[in-house]
């Protein structure tokens, strides 16, 4: 593939991901919820039993003092809570309340509703092709925001 090429697909994948992101924000808070994209990325990672400040950081690229801003505003917003951590009594668990868990059906909603052009263009079967492709290229994540 030639420089101008790899350009090219990394251009549009990032348009993708960009607009994606964005559909998605805007279907969570048209269906009533004050979020950010920055929490969905967070949802990403404490929906899988919850998380630390520091683990929430390594996962979103950010400070631990970020982490924690961030995990104080999902907190005072009512999507997070933190409880004492099972294995750890020196750190507090972050996992997310009702709350949150509504917050996270929503954006699953929004999502159905941001890729549906992409289906009613290419196709069902061409649109999980994509899905199968990209997912052999980048199969682990982490699903972060490009600060």
């Amino acid at each position: 593939m030639q420089n101008s090429e790899a350009l090219a697909l990394t251009a549009v994948l990032l348009a993708a991901a960009g607009d994606l992101t964005q559909r998605i924000n805007d279907g969570v808070v048209a269906r009533g919820f004050d979020a950010r994209p920055a929490y969905g990325f967070a949802f990403t990672r404490l929906s899988a039993g919850g998380a630390t400040a520091t683990e929430l950081a390594a996962h979103l690229g950010v400070t631990k003092q970020a982490a924690s801003q961030l995990v104080d505003d999902l907190v005072r917003k009512g999507y997070a809570e933190r409880r004492a951590h099972p294995g750890d009594a020196r750190a507090r668990l972050v996992v997310l309340t009702e709350r949150g868990w509504a917050c996270t059906r929503a954006a699953e909603e929004a999502a159905a509703d941001a890729v549906r052009p992409w289906v009613e263009l290419l196709g069902e079967g061409e649109v999980r092709a994509l899905r199968d492709q990209l997912a052999r290229i980048a199969p682990y994540g982490p699903i972060r925001p490009t600060w």
